[in-house]
């Protein structure tokens, strides 16, 4: 796994006195891992793509798209101390949980274009699994991040088709049902690991009411971004949720860990598809947020451990 490392501070410099190799050095040590992704992060901008690669191409992994790496560059580009209040974008991401994960309203084009494209923020987009997120008057030279890692193309094409078939409104899963609204009333908090006080203990994930039928206090304490394993499971690709059957056979089943937070709450999470650890108790984990499963065309999101590794 690639261990998540704190932004590095970036000096100003004129790319037109330096030479092609002084320009790729400097871009090799601009490049951090965030939330699994490769970035780079100045004051204006942060550029954030999937670690794959499948030739020349950058390729998601096998739970991210381009919400994900969206979130992911705003929530970087936040722990700098970038406050972004409402951002510019096409409609290749999820508005909604974007909102729900960062507080970033997205502005996106409507069919009548009513909508008026005016944050100071904008969230370009391409073909690949690439995102950038930049000031509208941003006019610098922005270094994209370096490395990556090959995909098995058989492994690529499969997971693609899977999530393509997966996505399909007349999917449902013939598990437990969870309509879209229901999935919308929760996900801020869980998106969020935010908590419940109650007679002096954090509940997590937040519930609506008590045992006795009593409204709980709104969700207001946020839980730490790292947390302890206790337990873990991997579940053969037969004995997977139907929300997973059409993918489990590609990954070679689902794991899934319980964890404990310093604070007190536990909690169980699903691990990132796209990194081949295997968990012990005792390891520490952080989150990030990818695609869980889709429903009826629409794409459950939400957090997933990544093992922290030294």
């Amino acid at each position: 796994m690639m261990e998540e490392e704190q932004p590095i501070e970036v000096a100003e410099v004129d790319l037109t006195e330096m030479t092609e190799q002084e320009i790729l050095e400097m871009a090799v040590d601009k490049t951090i891992v965030w939330k699994g992704y490769l970035a780079c992060v100045d004051e204006d901008s942060c550029i954030v793509q999937s670690p794959w690669f499948l030739g020349e191409d950058c390729v998601f992994g096998a739970d991210s798209d381009h919400t994900t790496l969206a979130i992911a560059a705003i929530q970087l580009l936040q722990s700098e101390g970038t406050q972004i209040d409402s951002i510019n974008s096409l409609n290749d991401v999820e508005a909604s949980i974007v909102l729900m994960a960062t507080g970033v309203e997205v502005m996106q084009t409507s069919t009548d274009d009513s909508t008026e494209l005016n944050a100071e923020w904008d969230l370009c987009i391409g073909d690949d699994a690439v995102v950038l997120v930049c000031k509208t008057d941003c006019d610098m030279d922005i270094l994209e991040p370096t490395g990556g890692l090959d995909v098995d193309e058989q492994f690529h094409q499969e997971m693609t088709s899977a999530w393509e078939k997966e996505c399909q409104p007349e999917h449902v899963s013939q598990g437990a049902y969870v309509s879209r609204q229901q999935y919308h009333e929760g996900a801020a908090a869980r998106l969020n690991l935010m908590s419940q006080e109650v007679d002096g203990e954090l509940i997590w994930p937040p519930r609506q009411m008590d045992e006795k039928g009593n409204l709980m206090p709104q969700a207001s304490i946020p839980l730490q971004g790292v947390a302890t394993i206790e337990s873990w499971t991997k579940l053969a690709a037969a004995g997977a949720p139907s929300e997973f059957s059409i993918r489990a056979p590609l990954l070679g089943g689902i794991s899934t860990v319980f964890v404990r937070f310093e604070q007190g709450p536990r909690g169980v999470f699903l691990l990132v598809d796209d990194e081949d650890d295997n968990p012990k108790i005792g390891d520490q984990v952080q989150f990030a947020i990818r695609r869980i499963y889709a429903q009826e065309g629409y794409i459950r999101y939400g957090l997933k451990c990544q093992i922290i590794r030294d």
